[in-house]
């Protein structure tokens, strides 16, 4: 087996998103360093009471065809994953699948979450493997755009059963060791799409936070951040929400009105934006802020829409009425920076595309490119803003997101609605047939409106849905806090409860088998 002993805990790993206009992308990295943060913390006081998981902890690598629809195609690319021992009951235990998304996996992905939680109450084998094209799974050719063409979630779905393959030899597994799946966003479709795909693979799934219906213009995701915004269960109110609208249309006025140079001063910029590609940067930089704090709300990445809305509502004498709500917006841009350690905001639209069409394989630890090209050929989610609901502004258009698709890849706009519409067939949309799938979304959450939230049957079998109403995107897959709302503990106990289940009903139908 090509494992190798993982040394030590990947502490904070500060991936380069240094895309302009992609603060929602930085954001969710830094979500995923705080995660990382965390998860030391926890592993320090597990070891500091004699309990060492770290120690069952190995890296891998199986070598996986990069076209599996060609079986002339015999070429290969090294994928990554990471395996934890520690709570496995061998040789009949269960095997949770944490499925990688689209970024880098780390071994604290098999250490730390609710999943792994429940691997130790269960006596399961924890696995993760990272997807092809992210991280350390990068094609040896390179991310060029001809090389890219084996970057699909089909593709990725075949890697996974192979995946279960290479995994059953190496531990001989068999029958008796039940799978199951776990994903949240991008990869909680994987999970859900897995389960469906590959049923004599995987028992059941829980599919967090995931977006399975595809769609090219998601307008409903700003118009949920709005919705959000006025939420007073987790601090929004109307006031906030139209405070928000009047600052993002102060900006657009201002910048319209000829007066970017000061635009560019008040809001920390790097550069003037010297045109309408760098005012768009501005603008889709500013309403990152605000879609990143709604998104990972109480998270603590940035901050909470509580504090947010509590920053749009302040009312100061300094100002005349009307730049009230601009210079709020201006000190919430303050408040990114400071907490990014940002020295301004960058937003020349010229440095955005040429890093996407940076190819080089040291590139290969951010995102943005290989994510990009899958949003062109199968998913969309182009969060646009030409909808009257949108709280930001009318300069982000579905042509200004979609441009990028014929300028990086050659993939013109005119053929994205029939790439769309094959992905939704080909896994049935939001209301795919899967069984044993456990959908799980929170009501802040944006995303939640490309998911399935409510229960419905296929044939006399379930789907299942819950639905935590304050809680944001993948709230639900992090390990219990204090802290945690009502809602989202009771959450938590309803997937523990569905996970025994079907760990259950596995066994017993084994025991059926035997006796007939």
């Amino acid at each position: 087996m090509l494992f190798s002993p993982a040394c030590c805990l990947i502490l904070l790993l500060l991936l380069n998103f240094v895309d302009a206009g992609r603060i929602l992308s930085k954001i969710k990295e830094r979500a995923r360093n705080l995660q990382l943060q965390k998860a030391k913390q926890h592993l320090l006081a597990q070891t500091l009471s004699g309990h060492q998981p770290l120690l069952r902890v190995r890296e891998g690598r199986i070598h996986q065809q990069l076209n599996h629809f060609n079986r002339q195609d015999v070429s290969t690319f090294p994928q990554r994953f990471f395996v934890n021992e520690a709570y496995w009951q061998n040789p009949d235990g269960p095997v949770f699948l944490f499925i990688g998304g689209e970024g880098p996996i780390f071994d604290f992905d098999v250490l730390a979450g609710h999943h792994v939680e429940m691997a130790a109450e269960h006596g399961a084998l924890l696995l993760v493997l990272e997807h092809r094209f992210y991280g350390g799974s990068i094609n040896p050719d390179g991310l060029k755009t001809e090389n890219l063409a084996d970057l699909s979630s089909q593709q990725a779905l075949a890697d996974l059963a192979v995946f279960h393959q290479y995994i059953s030899q190496s531990f001989n597994l068999s029958y008796r060791n039940t799978w199951i799946s776990f994903g949240g966003s991008y990869a909680g479709a994987l999970s859900a799409w897995f389960r469906g795909k590959f049923p004599n693979l995987v028992y059941g799934a829980v599919a967090s936070s995931a977006p399975v219906r595809a769609k090219l213009d998601f307008s409903a995701y700003t118009n949920t951040v709005g919705l959000s915004l006025m939420n007073e269960a987790v601090g929004g109110s109307k006031k906030c929400l139209a405070a928000v609208r009047e600052a993002f249309a102060a900006v657009e006025a201002a910048l319209m009105g000829g007066n970017v140079s000061q635009v560019a001063i008040d809001f920390g910029c790097c550069q003037i934006p010297k045109d309408q590609d760098d005012q768009i940067e501005l603008m889709e930089n500013l309403a990152g802020i605000v879609m990143g704090t709604v998104q990972y709300n109480e998270e603590g990445v940035l901050m909470s829409i509580n504090e947010l809305c509590a920053v749009m509502t302040y009312k100061s004498e300094a100002y005349e009425e009307e730049m009230e709500a601009y210079n709020r917006l201006v000190k919430l841009a303050q408040i990114y920076r400071s907490t990014s350690e940002e020295q301004c905001l960058d937003i020349s639209h010229e440095k955005t595309v040429k890093d996407l069409m940076d190819t080089s394989l040291h590139s290969g630890r951010r995102v943005e490119r290989q994510w990009t090209y899958q949003t062109c050929t199968e998913f969309g989610f182009y969060q646009t803003c030409e909808d009257a609901t949108c709280p930001f502004s009318g300069l982000l258009t579905l042509q200004a997101k979609t441009d990028v698709c014929n300028m990086l890849f050659g993939i013109s706009q005119h053929s994205l609605q029939g790439r769309i519409a094959f992905t939704n067939t080909y896994y049935g949309g939001d209301n795919p047939p899967i069984h044993r799938v456990l959908y799980v979304n929170g009501g802040i959450d944006p995303w939640k409106e490309l998911s399935v939230v409510q229960d419905r049957s296929e044939e006399g079998e379930e789907a299942h849905a819950i639905f935590i109403k304050d809680t944001a995107h993948c709230a639900d897959m992090m390990s219990r806090r204090a802290t945690d709302r009502c809602s989202l503990k009771s959450a938590r106990e309803e997937i523990e409860k569905h996970v025994a289940s079907w760990l259950k009903m596995a066994a017993r139908e084994r025991m059926e088998k035997r006796t007939v």
